[in-house]
C-alpha cells in the first residue's frame, strides 16, 4: 500500500507530496492543475516510459519517490532483498525512487540500492494496477487475465489446479529423464560394449597384483643365466677352490684364512689382543664357508631356459597392454600405472556395466510411467478447461451487469477460453477477456474494443467483480468517469468504494459524485504562476471537502446553494459507504 508519494519537477508540478491512506483516495482540482501528472508520476515510479518532455522547463530532472508498506517475507520483500535493497527498520516500509534527466537518462533505486528500471516494472506486478488511457494495463495481459479468472473461480478450482500442477511437473520430470536416456541410448550401448570387451580381456589374462614386478625380475635373471652361472662358479672357486681341477697351485680364500688363524693362535697366549683377532679371522672363515655353500647351490639352480624366457616375455607384453589400456590411460607402459590400477578399473567397470545394462528396463518403466502421467495431465487439463468455461460465463454476466450500471448498458463482456499450443503449468487454455461494445458487435480484446474512458470503466467493473481475487494491493484509476454524469457517476463512486474495502484505491476525477465516496480527499491547487508548489496538494478536512465539492458542482466554492448541495452529497455518500461490503 502506498503511504506517500513525492513528485518534483514533473509537468506543472514543481514539488508536491501526496499523503495517502488505505481505502478510497480521490484527487481533484481545477482543469490544468496537474491532476494527471499525479498519475504520470505513479506511472514513472512503477517503471513507466521516461519522457523528457514531461520534465518541468528549467529543471535538470524530474524525481518521483514513493513510500510503501509491504508484507514482510512476501514476494516483493524477497525481490527487494535479492536485488540488494533493504526495507526500513520496521521491516515493512519500502522506498522506491525514479528520476529522469532532461537528456533522457533514467535512474531507479529500490530500498536504497540503485537498480535497473525494469525491476520497478517487475515489482509493479505485485504492487499496483494503473488504469488510465495512457498507461499499460496489467489486467490487459493474458497471463494476468488467466490468473485473475482462476482466483475468481474459488478454492475448489485452486485445489484442482494444484493437483494438475503436481501431475504436470511429475510428467515433465519423467519425460525429461526418458528423453535423456533415449537420446543417450546409442552412446551408452557403445560404452557398454567397450567396457564388456575390456573386462573380457582382463578376465582372460587373470592378472595378480604385483605379478608384473615379479616378472621383470625373472626375465632379467633368465636373460642373463650364463653370466650369472659363471659369476657364481668363479666366486665359489675363489672362496673354496675347485677339487675337480686336480691342481692346488692357487690357494683358495678359506685355506688362506685357516693358515692365518693357525699362525695367530700359535702366539695368542702371549697377547689377549692377538687372540681376539684370531677369533675374528675364524669367524670370517666360517662366514665365507657359508657363502661358498650358497654360491654352489645358486650355480646349480641357474641354467638357461629359452622356453621359460619366451613365456615370461609374452606374459609381460600382455600385462603391459592391460596397464596401458586400463591402468592409467597413459602410453608409457608400467611406469604410468600398474596392475593394481587395472584391477581397480575392472571393479568400477563392472559396476558401471551393471548400471548401463539396466537402461532398457529403466526406459521401459519410464515409458509406461510417462504414458500414465500424460493421460493424467490431459484428464486434469480437461477438468480445468471445463471449470474455467463455467467461471467465464458467470464472470461475463457479472461484469456486464456492472457495465449497465456504469452507463454502458449495451456493452457485453465475455471470456474466451481457447486451446493453447500445448500443456503448460496452468493447463491447456489461453484466457482472454473480450468486449462487444454494442449489440451485434464482434467481441474484441479489451484494448481494441474500448476507448480510453470506456476502458477505465470496464476495468473498474472487472476489478469490482474480481475484488479479492486479484492480489494487487493498490489500484489507480484515471478517466474512469470520462463521459458520464448523474446516476452513472454515483454508481462509479459506489463501486470504487466497494473495491476500496478490498484494496487501496487512488482515483483522479472531476465528478463530485465520485469524490464524495472517498475516504481521503486530496486537492491539487496551482499557485499564482501556474505551478504546483509544496503546499499545492492538500488533504482536505470535512469543511474543505464541502468547499471543493461545491466548486466541482457549481463552480463557486463559496456558493451557499453549492455548499448545501455538497454537504447533502457527502451525507448521501457516507450512508452509501456504510452499506458497502
Amino acid at each position: 500500500m502506498l503511504e506517500e508519494v513525492r513528485i518534483s519537477s514533473l509537468g506543472v508540478i514543481d514539488e508536491a507530496v501526496l499523503e495517502l491512506s488505505g481505502g478510497f483516495n480521490v484527487v481533484t482540482g481545477e482543469t490544468g492543475a496537474g491532476k494527471t501528472m499525479v498519475v504520470s508520476g505513479l506511472g514513472l515510479l512503477f517503471g513507466g516510459r521516461a519522457d523528457p518532455a514531461r520534465i518541468r522547463p528549467g529543471a535538470e530532472r524530474a524525481v518521483v519517490e514513493g513510500r510503501l508498506q509491504v508484507e514482510p517475507g512476501g514476494t516483493v520483500a524477497q525481490q527487494v532483498s535479492d536485488s540488494g535493497g533493504d526495507l526500513d527498520d520496521d521491516g515493512r516500509t519500502l522506498i522506491l525512487s525514479r528520476s529522469v534527466s532532461a537528456e533522457g537518462r533514467s535512474r531507479a533505486s529500490v530500498g536504497g540500492r540503485s537498480v535497473p528500471v525494469s525491476l520497478l516494472t517487475y515489482l509493479a506486478d505485485d504492487l499496483v494496477a494503473v488504469h488510465g488511457q495512457a498507461d499499460q494495463q496489467q489486467l490487459l495481459r493474458p497471463g494476468r487475465q488467466r490468473q485473475a479468472l482462476d482466483r475468481f473461480s474459488g478454492p475448489q478450482f485452486a485445489e484442482l489446479l494444484a493437483r494438475y500442477q503436481r501431475a504436470y511437473h511429475q510428467h515433465q520430470q519423467v519425460q525429461s529423464e526418458l528423453a535423456e536416456l533415449t537420446a543417450q541410448a546409442r552412446d551408452r550401448a557403445r560404452e557398454a560394449e567397450d567396457l564388456r570387451r575390456g573386462l573380457e580381456e582382463v578376465q582372460r589374462l587373470e592378472p595378480v597384483e604385483g605379478e608384473d614386478i615379479e616378472l621383470v625380475a625373472e626375465e632379467e635373471r633368465l636373460a642373463n643365466a650364463d653370466a650369472l652361472h659363471t659369476a657364481a662358479t668363479t666366486a665359489h672357486e675363489a672362496l673354496l677352490g675347485d677339487p675337480s681341477s686336480g691342481t692346488y697351485d692357487s690357494a683358495d680364500a678359506i685355506t688362506l684364512l685357516a693358515a692365518a688363524r693357525a699362525a695367530l693362535e700359535s702366539a695368542a697366549q702371549h697377547d689377549r689382543q692377538l687372540a681376539a683377532l684370531a677369533g675374528r679371522v675364524g669367524e670370517a672363515a666360517y662366514l665365507l664357508s657359508d657363502v661358498a655353500t650358497e654360491l654352489a647351490s645358486y650355480a646349480q639352480s641357474i641354467e638357461a631356459d629359452p622356453a621359460r624366457l619366451a613365456a615370461v616375455q609374452e606374459r609381460r607384453a600382455d600385462l603391459t597392454r592391460l596397464v596401458r589400456a586400463y591402468g592409467t590411460g597413459l602410453p608409457d607402459g608400467p611406469a604410468g600405472g600398474d596392475l593394481a590400477a587395472v584391477l581397480a578399473w575392472a571393479k568400477a567397470a563392472s559396476a558401471r556395466l551393471t548400471d548401463l545394462d539396466s537402461d532398457e528396463d529403466r526406459i521401459s518403466g519410464l515409458a509406461g510411467q510417462e504414458a500414465e502421467l500424460a493421460a493424467r495431465v490431459a484428464e486434469l487439463a480437461g477438468e480445468l478447461t471445463a471449470a474455467r468455461n463455467q467461471t467465464a460465463v458467470r464472470f461475463g454476466e457479472e461484469v456486464s451487469a456492472e457495465l449497465t450500471a456504469l452507463a454502458m448498458p449495451h456493452a457485453k463482456i465475455t471470456v474466451a477460453v481457447t486451446p493453447a499450443s500445448g500443456f503448460g503449468p496452468h493447463g491447456a487454455d489461453e484466457v482472454e477477456i473480450r468486449l462487444a461494445a454494442h449489440q451485434g458487435a464482434t467481441p474484441l480484446p479489451l484494448h481494441k474494443g474500448a476507448s480510453g474512458g470506456e476502458l477505465s470503466r470496464i476495468m473498474l467493473a472487472i476489478e469490482v467483480v474480481f475484488a479479492g481475487a486479484d492480489p494487487v494491493p493498490t489500484f489507480v484509476f484515471d478517466e474512469v468517469d470520462a463521459g458520464v454524469g448523474g446516476k452513472a457517476a454515483v454508481e462509479i463512486g459506489r463501486r470504487l468504494a466497494r473495491l476500496a474495502r478490498q484494496a487501496q484505491v487512488i482515483v483522479v476525477t472531476h465528478l463530485p459524485q465520485v469524490a464524495a465516496f472517498a475516504d481521503t480527499h486530496l486537492m491539487v491547487e496551482k499557485s499564482g504562476d501556474g505551478t504546483v508548489v509544496r503546499s499545492g496538494i492538500t488533504r482536505l478536512d470535512d469543511d474543505g471537502r464541502v468547499r471543493e465539492l461545491s466548486r466541482m458542482l457549481a463552480g463557486l466554492e463559496d456558493s451557499e446553494f453549492g455548499r448545501a448541495h455538497a454537504a447533502e452529497l457527502l451525507a448521501a455518500a457516507a450512508a452509501e459507504r456504510a452499506t458497502v461490503h
